[in-house]
């Protein structure tokens, strides 16, 4: 039986040896790679095939659900499994829309991710108690599962969400040209359609927009 390939995200490089040593118990398991952004994670994904991506959520420059949409949509294949502090039912709802197979809390993950890799191994999904106890509850029943600012009638596209991050992190309209491979001018068109669209004025309102909907951390 082919090794179960492993690709892990984190920003920390502290947190990536951690989860290296909880994974050597892990039997013909291989990690391929260890990415330390969001956007790292997707590229390595797209070159290292793995079963199995272990992402956090809060990452530099491309936040782990933005990375998982992005991974999933040109490997169907693999699974992705979210590793987070966070337990809010807006982080759930994402999660859960983004298509990952598992969801544990960081907390959790001496006693947790070694069964979660091996149920994503299996097929089977793997998420933390609360999780769970909605879906059994009919969380996902047809219930609506608003997004980012759907709230208040706002909806970003993949793309604006990705350069709302990138402008919350402090990019300059040159550094998202950069970072997206556009030319300045169509990062700049991007910047204004965002802040018009959000009825932000300044970057901190951006900040603050960011902040609110999860896309990066406090």
């Amino acid at each position: 039986m082919p090794a179960l390939r492993l690709l892990l995200a984190d920003d920390h490089e502290i947190v990536r040896q951690g989860l290296r040593s909880m994974l050597a118990s892990v039997r013909d398991c291989e990690i391929v790679g260890e990415a330390s952004d969001g956007r790292q994670a997707v590229t390595m994904a797209k070159e290292h095939n793995p079963d199995i991506v272990i992402l956090d959520i809060g990452m530099p420059s491309l936040n782990g659900l933005e990375a998982t949409r992005q991974i999933l949509k040109v490997r169907p294949q693999t699974k992705v499994l979210i590793l987070t502090m966070h337990e809010s039912d807006t982080v759930i709802r994402e999660v859960l829309d983004a298509g990952a197979r598992g969801y544990i809390l960081k907390t959790d993950a001496g006693r947790d991710l070694v069964t979660a890799v091996e149920s994503l191994r299996r097929n089977k999904a793997f998420f933390t108690s609360r999780v769970s106890q909605m879906i059994l509850d009919g969380f996902l029943k047809g219930e609506p599962r608003p997004r980012d600012g759907e709230s208040s009638g706002i909806r970003l596209t993949p793309r604006q969400r990705e350069i709302v991050q990138l402008l919350a992190e402090g990019k300059s309209s040159k550094e998202v040209a950069v970072t997206l491979d556009l030319s300045v001018k169509t990062a700049e068109t991007h910047r204004a359609n965002i802040m018009r669209k959000l009825d932000c004025h300044s970057v901190s309102e951006v900040v603050r927009y960011a902040i609110r909907n999860k896309i990066i951390d406090a």
